[in-house]
């Protein structure tokens, strides 16, 4: 599962076309190993889900380069979404592993207590503002994921 938050803030510095590299090395990595995707988009006035359960492929590559960012940042409810989803993939497909990705730049100014994560995540920060708010580390902890910084992976 991937939350892509593709806010107003997130084309600044750059940060949404790094988080596009990212995905699209994760992108292919998924097709080659035929693992199914759900993506959520978080960015406009509310949370749209693009697919739920597809395989990678140029469906998914032909979004990825038409991605643009604008609006709020819906990601809140997309995580909010992605919970009750996870929950019942598992129940229908318990064999099945589930991990969660977010992408974010964390520029939220609050947000309500959050639920632990159900399955392995990782919140991907993509803030490169010269002054950073850091409130990605935050919500990472809230949500029990690790946390990493785009700029310290070395895919990008």
């Amino acid at each position: 599962m991937v939350i892509v938050d593709a806010s107003a803030s997130t084309r600044r510095h750059g940060a949404l076309s790094q988080a596009k590299g990212l995905l699209a090395q994760l992108f292919e990595q998924a097709y080659r190993q035929r693992a199914r995707l759900a993506v959520l988009h978080a960015g406009g006035a509310q949370a749209q889900w693009l697919w739920q359960g597809l395989q990678s492929g140029a469906a998914v590559q032909a979004w990825l380069a038409e991605l643009g960012a604008g609006g709020g940042t819906p990601l809140i409810e997309a995580l909010q979404q992605s919970e009750v989803w996870l929950n019942r993939r598992q129940q229908l497909k318990p064999a099945e592993q589930q991990r969660l990705l977010i992408l974010t730049d964390g520029r939220l100014r609050d947000w309500p207590k959050l639920v632990a994560c159900a399955c392995p995540a990782l919140l991907i920060d993509i803030e490169c503002a010269p002054i950073r708010l850091g409130r990605g580390r935050l919500l990472a902890s809230q949500l029990g994921a690790e946390y990493r910084h785009i700029a310290a992976l070395p895919l990008v």
